[in-house]
C-alpha cells in the first residue's frame, strides 16, 4: 500500500472516529438535551450539528473541482436554531457525514496533491482534508462537552472513566496481539 493510499485509509478512520464520538453522545441524549445551551453566548448541540453539516456539504460537494465555500451556503443561518427535533438533527448530522465519506471513498491517491480552494485559499487536497479533520474534531469535542453537561451525573464516559486509568492500562497489557 502506498503512503497516499495509507493516508486516505487513515484519515477516513479518523473522520469515522470523530463521527462515532458524536453518535455515542447522541445515544445518551434526550430530545431536550440537543437544545441545551450552557450560556447565552454558547451554541446548542443542534446548532453545532447544523453548522457542521452545512460545512461538510459545502466543502465536500465537488471537493476537487469547486471552491469549498459554495455560493448556496448561508453560514450565518447555520447558527440560528432551525431544526427542532432529534430526528431532524440526526438526519442533518448523517447527511453531512455521508457527503464527506462519499467524497473520501472516491478520491484517488494521486489526487491528494491536487490544488483545491476553500474561500479562494489554495491548498493541497490532503491539507484541506487535515484542515477539515481538525475543524470537525473541535466541534465534536464541543458536542461531547455539552452533552456531558446536559446529562450531568447520568453521563456515561466515552473514554476511560475517572479513576480507572490504571485498571484500563492493566487490561490493555493482556489485549496486545
Amino acid at each position: 500500500m502506498s503512503i497516499d493510499e495509507m493516508f486516505i485509509k487513515d484519515i477516513t478512520a479518523r473522520f469515522e472516529s470523530c463521527k462515532k464520538l458524536g453518535d455515542k453522545t447522541f445515544d445518551q441524549l434526550g430530545e431536550k438535551d440537543f437544545f441545551f445551551c450552557p450560556s447565552t453566548e454558547s451554541n446548542s448541540i443542534a446548532v453545532i450539528v447544523q453548522h457542521m453539516s452545512g460545512n461538510m456539504l459545502s466543502r465536500f460537494t465537488n471537493f476537487l473541482t469547486e471552491d469549498g465555500e459554495k455560493p448556496w451556503r448561508n453560514r450565518d443561518s447555520e447558527f440560528e436554531q432551525t431544526i427542532t427535533t432529534k430526528a431532524e438533527i440526526l438526519d442533518t448530522w448523517n447527511r453531512g457525514w455521508d457527503c464527506l465519506f462519499n467524497t473520501l471513498s472516491n478520491i484517488e491517491p494521486a489526487q491528494l496533491l491536487n490544488v483545491v480552494t476553500i474561500r479562494s485559499e489554495s491548498l493541497t487536497a490532503y491539507d484541506a482534508l487535515l484542515r477539515q479533520l481538525a475543524h470537525y474534531a473541535y466541534h465534536v469535542g464541543q458536542i461531547v462537552f455539552i452533552g456531558r453537561m446536559a446529562r450531568n451525573s447520568s453521563w456515561v464516559s466515552l473514554s476511560i472513566p475517572k479513576g480507572q486509568s490504571q485498571q484500563y492500562n492493566e487490561g490493555m497489557k493482556y489485549n496486545v496481539q
